[in-house]
């Protein structure tokens, strides 16, 4: 009977499918089977799927995102643009302040007003080497140590566990004092150059580690000219702390406090130096207030050499970049002395 019914429906004229679905005997008889212009079948056993209550087109892009992928492939660019569309536009945010957007409780300028700068007689007198005095004054290196950021200190601890892992104590022991004797030698063979080529040349023939190193700024050594102070003393007679620079020298024009370094790995970008920049401008600052030296510094120059041989980077910093690292340098500074 229930077929009669059906196929005289389907019979009739334009409206009957719409009747046919209004039919209270199809309601009754096919409970669970309906037409619709879904193309889903659902049945008693099959449970609801929980993405369906979802407003799809509000939620549209969200959804495909969740059910389009078996694995993650979150991004932050993804994450943002589904808080987004979840939340809105983010509302008055107020980034964090960083560490060298601080100012020290004791600010010392970089460039000492008070000091004459007198002209100078002659650019053939010889650089200045002065003895680095033993005072109760703490050294610049000892300050950066003393207040490295937790960050630094886990990763030189694990880069120290894993070296001794690989070489062992003793191992790791005569790899660290053979590093610290390249430098040293390496440094030499610089001064040697700045004082003699003839001794460079011998020192460079002598030992194939610094010959590769003296290989490596070769390209730097002929932008650097009129040498001031070779491995000299200086100290900060406001701040109380003293270190031992390495060069101050003009480079490409300009006179810089010159921080020689050797690595095994390429440092390309300032950032790859670590503390050094802080360095340079705790060193620039102690020459401006040292009345031993006739000069004032405002510019700094990292240089990285290889022992390969492949060419140092050598990386400028300039007034601008060297008053930023001044400012954070005087944090350090602080936060060592608050220490002791």
């Amino acid at each position: 009977l229930v077929r009669m019914q059906f196929l005289q429906i389907l019979s009739r004229k334009s409206g009957s499918l719409e009747m046919l679905l209004q039919l209270p005997f199809c309601q009754k008889q096919f409970p669970y089977t309906c037409l619709s212009t879904s193309s889903r079948i659902y049945s008693k056993k099959k449970k609801g799927n929980s993405y369906d209550q979802v407003d799809q087109e509000k939620y549209k892009n969200l959804v495909h995102s969740v059910t389009s992928y078996k694995t993650s492939a979150q991004t932050p660019e993804t994450i943002l643009e589904e808080d987004n569309l979840l939340y809105g536009p983010p509302g008055k945010y107020r980034p964090p302040v960083k560490a060298g957007t601080k100012t020290p409780k004791k600010w010392v300028p970089l460039i000492n007003p008070s000091k004459r700068i007198l002209p100078a007689i002659s650019d053939s007198n010889a650089p200045m080497k002065i003895g680095l005095q033993r005072t109760k004054m703490p050294s610049v290196t000892r300050i950066l140590q003393e207040t490295l950021s937790p960050q630094q200190v886990f990763y030189l601890e694990r880069w120290r566990q894993k070296m001794i892992e690989e070489l062992g104590k003793e191992g790791f022991e005569e790899y660290t004092k053979n590093l610290f004797l390249q430098g040293e030698r390496f440094h030499s063979a610089l001064e040697s150059i700045f004082l003699s080529e003839e001794k460079a040349a011998k020192v460079q023939g002598e030992d194939d580690v610094v010959a590769g190193y003296l290989s490596s700024v070769e390209h730097v050594l002929e932008d650097i000219s009129e040498v001031k102070a070779l491995e000299s003393g200086v100290h900060h007679e406001t701040l109380q702390y003293l270190g031992l620079v390495d060069c101050v020298a003009k480079y490409r024009g300009r006179l810089c406090v010159i921080d020689w370094k050797t690595s095994e790995k390429p440092k390309p970008f300032l950032q790859n130096t670590y503390d050094n920049p802080l360095q340079v401008a705790a060193y620039i600052g102690a020459i401006n207030h040292d009345a031993n030296y006739d000069f004032q510094v405002r510019c700094g120059l990292v240089v990285v050499a290889y022992k390969n041989g492949s060419p140092a980077h050598a990386h400028f910093m300039d007034p601008d970049l060297c008053s930023q690292y001044w400012n954070k340098w005087l944090l350090r500074l602080e936060e060592y002395m608050d220490k002791n």
